[in-house]
């Protein structure tokens, strides 16, 4: 399975040569080219989700938006039409009252944050993934940190499908060594598959030590074949402010 965590870039034309408008063809060129079976994207504001669905005919793209009224950034998930069914999914608020659209935690940003929970069957092989897409709070550790803790008690409280193997990915927003990124594997007891990968937030060329921000954590039992970075750039024309990272894996 190749699986890819993907921050699109909010499109408010308002990055020059690297706008949306002219990412476009490049990002839908790399996705074609590459084919991945499960595509997580992060900053997908209304209009480019109609634009993904428009374009990517062989996947189903599902989120909604992060606001009171479903508008707004959403966190997004697509995956092959042909190659899995969905079971269920479920986006829930990183707030104190998840289930209330556009709420959030008092010390964070004036952004609401969701996550997005996807069950997916393989239909061939029946195996049945469990994926969470997020991005976590761009301001505050304290508001990652209670984000990232929500998100792993609700994993912990799984009981429908539990030995289903889970994916939590996304923008977490924070370094590999801080405290929201650590409970991961130390309280979640996931594994990170992109350890060793160099930095994915670049701004568009722009920052002098790219920084790693986005992450691909599994259940254990992953083997990960291959990983990478998906650095493609056409005349100073990038596929996002982010590199979007990539994971082949297998389970055993």
């Amino acid at each position: 399975m190749k699986f890819v965590t993907f921050n699109i870039r909010c499109d408010y034309n308002q990055d020059d040569n690297n706008s949306f408008c002219y990412r476009k063809p490049y990002i839908l060129g790399k996705l074609k080219n590459e084919s991945p079976d499960i595509i997580c994207f992060q900053e997908i504001l209304p209009h480019v989700a109609t634009w993904l669905k428009e374009n990517l005919t062989d996947y189903y793209v599902l989120g909604c938006g992060r606001d009171e009224n479903l508008e707004d950034e959403q966190i997004t998930i697509a995956f092959k039409k042909m190659q899995y069914q969905m079971i269920s999914m479920n986006t829930f608020w990183l707030s104190e009252a998840p289930q209330v659209p556009g709420s959030r935690y008092e010390k964070q940003s004036m952004c609401p944050r969701t996550c997005t929970e996807m069950v997916l069957q393989d239909i061939e092989t029946k195996e049945i993934l469990r994926v969470f897409n997020t991005h976590l709070d761009h301001e505050g550790s304290e508001a990652r940190v209670l984000g990232m803790t929500q998100i792993l008690t609700y994993i912990q409280q799984i009981t429908l499908f539990k030995d289903a193997t889970i994916i939590l990915t996304g923008d977490f927003n924070a370094y590999s060594s801080d405290p929201e990124v650590t409970m991961i594997s130390e309280v979640g007891k996931l594994v990170d598959l992109t350890s060793d990968l160099e930095g994915t937030y670049h701004d568009f060329g722009r920052v002098k030590e790219n920084e790693k921000i986005d992450y691909i954590f599994s259940s254990p039992h992953v083997v990960c074949e291959e990983k990478g970075l998906w650095t493609d750039e056409y005349n100073g024309v990038f596929l996002s402010d982010h590199y979007p990272v990539f994971v082949e894996m297998t389970t055993k």
